[in-house]
């Protein structure tokens, strides 16, 4: 880990001025352990916003009284106002200090939460779910420079174990809280729900983040053009990452417009930062050193094997076994909770090994889990998902708490906050292209399987004739009417085509999800050592 390297940003010269390091907290203190808390349950909320949401989207669509296009965009404001929020917060950390800028996140996010279900029309709504992406997307940035730059060395990898572990678990708490929240209480609770534990965020980053000076001098030396050209070109490419699918990508304007000027102005962002700004807000050289662009696409491909696999699992329990959210949570319930059991246990294994090893044995498991997961079937419900879900809980906590560990390994401390925009670009663009190629994926194998089965279904053949005869038999019943009988009879065929195809199409998924999975595994094996500094001899 190369300490001596110059920092380039203006930030990075700031947070490693010249003299003696910065004293850290003391690990006989209880307050790295109030921070970590704090940290980790932003960190949950932040991924919470977007998946709750996402889950319950039919329930709020129906309470504010939307349409489906209409609907389509409240996870869409959210993300990208994470988006914006992400790149902006080197300067913000840098310039006001990591606890004042995570205090003022907890403070809109309340805001907006407290507010969004009182909306009175689609525009406000949007607005507070804007805002509290703004609030929240402080959260998971701000963490990792905390935990490098003040918590005890020895309870770095600790730190960084239980930050990893929050995409685990939130993604997999969401449907059992949106499920239960519509079954017992009220869906204002999708958005009140922050609201009881943003209190106890506030009071644990008070108590266990260090203050730190106003550092104004930086505001003169901020680079608002690139700034400008980051946040809006990464949200324009966000939102027509999360509308294409919906829109079907190129044949739609409304997708073209949004992936072309957002790559555009993302192109003009990375020229800008790298040849142009003389004290650039993004320090983009760090991507040619140490392999960082390599981990940094590792983190993204975890992401969308993450966002792939738990958007198959819903899917399929919904669409097939006809599940509600409540039901579904029971299956993924079973990825979230090993979390807590984990996350120690991993911390002391990364602290005394080599995290390459941990990697690659994550991006193994999660490969097998989507294999034993491959073997789905049209009865498989809850029971038949543990075994796999399991294995995959434990891959991909090994995967992705490894992978911060390298990734932070390979820094200089005074880049730290650049590194954590990087994180939360890498993980909501991963997690966003995983989800997206996975609806996508899905929709045209769906359509292809239908094809193939319907081909095989002749008007005239026995079986065909046979089964069409047991059919009305069932209907008839309930009706004396051969017509309606008949007719009834041939939806119910075609109903068990398109669910043979649905089923044949979340096997592709799987498929698809392990050899992305391979292909992690592989690039895990180009990655150089990386020392982390407070691991023993």
């Amino acid at each position: 880990m190369n300490l001596t390297s110059a920092p380039i940003t203006a930030v990075g010269k700031a947070l490693q001025p010249p003299g003696p390091a910065p004293m850290r907290m003391s690990a006989a203190s209880v307050r790295p352990y109030i921070g970590i808390l704090g940290v980790l349950l932003g960190s949950i909320m932040s991924v919470l916003g977007t998946r709750v949401t996402g889950l319950g989207i039919a329930d709020l669509r129906g309470a504010l009284h939307f349409g489906f296009d209409e609907g389509a965009w409240m996870t869409t404001s959210f993300g990208i106002g994470q988006m914006m929020i992400g790149v902006c917060c080197p300067y913000l950390g840098g310039i006001l200090g990591i606890r004042r800028v995570l205090l003022g996140g907890i403070v809109v996010f309340f805001a907006a939460s407290a507010l969004a279900p009182l909306s009175p029309n689609l525009s406000a709504f949007m607005a507070m779910q804007f805002l509290a992406g703004i609030g929240s997307g402080t959260f998971i940035p701000l963490t990792v420079g905390f935990i490098a730059r003040n918590l005890p060395s020895r309870l770095i990898v600790y730190g960084l174990a239980v930050y990893a572990m929050n995409s685990e678990l939130s993604q997999n708490v969401a449907a059992s809280l949106e499920g239960w929240y519509s079954d017992n209480l009220t869906w204002q609770w999708i958005n009140w729900q922050y609201c009881l534990a943003l209190p106890l965020m506030f009071i644990c980053v008070l108590i266990g983040i260090p203050r730190e000076e106003v550092k104004t001098d930086l505001v003169a030396r901020l680079d608002w053009p690139g700034l400008a050209y980051a946040g809006i070109g990464f949200s324009l490419l966000y939102a027509g990452l999360d509308q294409g699918n919906r829109l079907d990508w190129t044949n739609n304007g409304l997708v073209n417009g949004l992936l072309v000027s957002g790559a555009v102005l993302t192109s003009v962002f990375v020229v800008r930062e790298l040849f142009v700004a003389q004290a650039p807000f993004i320090n983009l050289r760090l991507l040619l050193q140490h392999h960082l662009v390599l981990l940094l696409l590792l983190l993204a491909g975890y992401r969308f094997i993450i966002l792939s696999t738990s958007y198959i699992i819903p899917s399929y329990l919904q669409a097939v076994q006809d599940f509600r959210e409540l039901q579904v949570g029971a299956v993924l319930l079973w990825i979230a909770l090993p979390q807590f059991a984990i996350v120690l246990p991993l911390g002391f294994l990364l602290a005394r090994a080599d995290a390459r090893w941990v990697l690659a044995a994550g991006a193994t498991l999660v490969g097998i889990a989507c294999l034993m997961a491959a073997q789905l079937t049209s009865v498989w419900a809850t029971d038949d998902f543990l075994p796999s879900q399991l294995l995959q809980a434990l891959g991909q906590s090994f995967a992705l708490t490894a992978l911060v560990v390298l990734i932070v390994q390979s820094i200089n401390p005074a880049d730290v906050l650049t590194i954590g925009a990087l994180l939360q670009i890498s993980r909501l663009f991963g997690g966003e292209i995983g989800t997206a190629f996975m609806q996508t994926f899905v929709r045209q194998r769906t359509q292809i399987h239908s094809n193939l089965i319907g081909q095989h279904i002749d008007g005239l053949s026995v079986l065909t004739a046979d089964r069409l005869t047991l059919l009305r038999a069932a209907v008839s019943a309930h009706t004396s009417d051969v017509a309606i009988a008949s007719a009834q009879a041939t939806r119910l065929l075609a109903s068990a085509v398109a669910r043979q195809a649905a089923v044949l199409a979340y096997i592709d998924g799987f498929v698809a999800a392990a050899v992305g999975a391979a292909i992690c595994l592989v690039a895990t094996a180009l990655l150089p050592r990386f020392r982390f500094p407070s691991s023993p001899p």
